[in-house]
């Protein structure tokens, strides 16, 4: 009787929703990496590395309380909103491509939404220790509950999908957040001359692709909820 519970099916159709997420993901993420490649090889005219153009941005919009350091590592980049921190990788910090350019204003960009106040970064950042925690506990969860079958099951499955839902939250919040950061470092760089002409539009592929990454990754938590709700219904179903 035991064994019953943890028989699973070698082929559960439901795992077609896992391939799609993978293969997004996969597509994204080769999608930003050739597209920086390409655009890591075309110097800017300004001559500007992405560490001087990071300071000379947050610097015309009133911003000197951010620190901004290097951080090891292939597009690392991240601004850390706690300690007032932009830190820029190991192929953007020295560079003085357009790709790495872009890559600085956009880390920019979310330092200039802290500054100002921006809701939706706000929210992101409330969302980032419960998203956290349900990524953790939700899955786990919802295998016991699977496992352990009657009244506590459904409770369990109920209370790992909600906690999964707090994941779906914050990937669907971090989108504005992203796609704003990107709006404001185009538009930086253009009002500030540190970009030209066709520089621009190269940024913005760039940024563009970067962004796509994020779609990728709140359209697979997506699916992997959809997945949950119909494992769950059929437990309720047997």
């Amino acid at each position: 009787m035991l064994a019953a519970y943890f028989y699973y099916p070698v082929w559960d159709p439901t795992y077609i929703l896992v391939i799609i997420a993978a293969l997004l993901s996969i597509f994204a993420s080769a999608r930003v990496k050739s597209t920086y490649s390409k655009y890591a090889k075309v110097r800017s005219m300004s001559g500007l590395t992405g560490a001087e153009v990071a300071e000379r941005i947050l610097h015309s919009n009133g911003i000197y309380g951010v620190s901004i350091e290097h951080v090891a590592g292939d597009l690392t980049d991240h601004y850390d909103s706690s300690s007032k921190t932009l830190r820029l990788s190991d192929t953007v910090y020295n560079s003085t491509s357009v790709a790495a350019i872009g890559v600085a204003a956009h880390e920019c960009g979310h330092a200039i939404q802290d500054d100002v106040g921006y809701s939706p970064l706000k929210l992101r950042a409330a969302l980032v220790p419960v998203a956290n925690f349900g990524a953790m506990i939700s899955w786990p969860l919802i295998i016991i509950g699977l496992i352990i079958g009657g009244s506590t099951s459904s409770l369990l499955i109920q209370i790992g999908i909600l906690l999964f839902c707090a994941v779906v939250l914050f990937q669907l919040v971090t989108l504005p957040v992203e796609f704003n950061a990107s709006s404001r470092a185009i538009a930086v760089l253009e009002q500030n001359n540190i970009l030209y002409n066709e520089e621009i539009a190269d940024a913005k592929k760039v940024l563009s692709a970067a962004a796509m990454t994020y779609v990728a990754s709140a359209a697979g938590t997506i699916l992997q909820l959809i997945r949950l709700l119909i494992i769950a219904g059929g437990r309720r179903d047997d």
